[in-house]
């Protein structure tokens, strides 16, 4: 008892006395009856062997797929072994950033090399050492938008739908509009974006590649912006900046994305990270934790938390941001991945991303799955389904293979380097049995 509880009867007795109570019950004395809880009603426990044939017999009910064509947000992709044997040792394997920073000279070189390669990735000059998630950083850089007189932000339909959920959850908390843009053949209209944007217009947010896989006009809606003196802000794919155009070539103010694809399984959702970089003149604005380098009083290098004296930290209620953590281990893990693959290995995997998502498409054509768009697309596209799409996924599901994600009556499919040819041709396989 002793183990789980701090302190015995005895004290708990001394301590009610000094307060004046006889019991527990009655320091709760103003709680009503009928609320409280007489009986913890658990069963009896179990020995250790017990408790881990139920777990065994509950973990066999999962449903494990050999072959996954779906995305959405979270994307199956293969992981270098280096990389789990270099983030589990004991010195890195922590999810937590220290308080004392500057004595983890390690911690913080660490997040420094993560800045650098993401900033390398992005074409932007400056990274925080990342937040939670893609979603929340597309929150925290729609804040970053915000100046006195300009409230508003322009946020494409075409994004991911939880993305969007989180950006107004968000914006609804801080008074700031968002202004939803109806989209055309599932791309962000330039019409829309020309009709929404006002003098109180900070900014536009949109994603490219989309939540529908298409490639946006990003350096077009990047110069549209400026001309109106406000920001532009591209969700990106991480694995698709090795192919395309870097948001620093298009002129992108901030540029933000979900890094789960740098090293990260699926895992159920989390835990993940998102990525924030921007332009130097919005350095001062950008939120969360930064590493700088510099040099200690003899001269060698060493690693700081810069840019920590800002409102976040001081001010509170000026903060643009009240974000004071990041995703360390997430971080070290998109770091240690980014290094192991190079600049070439990183091509070599867009281009069989691309590669595979195009050969699926086209089987998937011949097959009366005929795309919803004629834009350009990087691993993930939408077609319609000359079957309900509802018992298309149940009867691949009994195959072992995850569908594309349903929506509607259409499906929106993906295909990453691990969609190899001979699995695709499996999935085509048995898409044709079903058909």
């Amino acid at each position: 008892m002793g183990r789980y509880i701090p302190e015995t009867l005895s004290e708990q007795e001394a301590m009610l006395k000094q307060i004046g109570y006889e019991s527990v019950d009655a320091l709760y004395h103003m709680v009503p009856e009928q609320v409280k809880l007489k009986e913890l009603n658990i069963p009896e426990g179990k020995s250790e062997m017990e408790v881990l044939e139920q777990m065994k017999a509950i973990a066999e009910k999962n449903v494990v797929f050999r072959n996954i064509f779906r995305g959405a947000g979270v994307y199956k992709h293969h992981i270098p072994a280096i990389v789990k044997t270099v983030t589990s040792k004991e010195e890195f394997l922590t999810a937590y950033t220290p308080y004392q920073a500057e004595i983890s000279q390690g911690v913080l070189q660490s997040i420094f090399e993560y800045q650098t390669q993401v900033c390398e990735l992005t074409g932007l000059d400056v990274s925080n050492a990342s937040v939670y998630d893609g979603a929340v950083a597309a929150a925290e850089a729609v804040f970053m938008t915000l100046e006195r007189n300009k409230d508003e932000i322009l946020v494409s339909d075409t994004i991911d739908p939880e993305t969007l959920a989180v950006i107004r959850t968000y914006c609804e908390s801080r008074d700031v509009k968002v202004v939803l843009l109806k989209g055309k053949d599932h791309l962000t209209d330039p019409e829309e974006v020309k009709k929404n944007i006002t003098d109180r217009t900070a900014g536009l947010y949109l994603e490219s590649p989309n939540f529908f896989g298409l490639i946006e006009d990003v350096e077009g809606f990047a110069s549209l912006m400026h001309e109106h003196k406000a920001r532009i802000i591209q969700g990106c794919d991480p694995i698709a900046l090795a192919l395309y155009k870097t948001p620093g070539e298009m002129d992108v103010d901030i540029a933000v994305g979900e890094g789960q694809q740098l090293g990260m399984p699926m895992g159920f959702g989390g835990p993940y990270l998102g990525f924030m970089t921007c332009k130097k003149e919005l350095m001062r604005k950008l939120p969360g934790r930064i590493v700088g380098e510099t040099t200690d009083h003899d001269g060698r290098r060493a690693f700081v938390l810069t840019l920590q004296a800002r409102e976040q930290h001081i001010r509170r209620e000026k903060a643009s941001s009240n974000i004071c953590s990041n995703e360390a281990l997430c971080a070290m893990t998109a770091s240690v991945y980014l290094a192991a693959m190079g600049p070439v290995g990183m091509r070599k995997l867009a281009l069989s991303c691309y590669s595979n998502a195009h050969y699926l498409a086209q089987e998937l054509d011949k097959l009366g799955f005929k795309r919803c768009d004629e834009g350009e697309f990087f691993d993930e596209f939408l077609t319609v389904s000359p079957v309900d799409p509802k018992v298309l996924e149940e009867k691949l599901a009994a195959k072992g293979i995850l569908s594309g994600l349903v929506l509607e009556d259409k499906i929106l499919w993906c295909a990453t380097e691990v969609n190899t040819k001979e699995k695709i041709d499996e999935l085509v396989d048995a898409i044709r049995e079903v058909l």
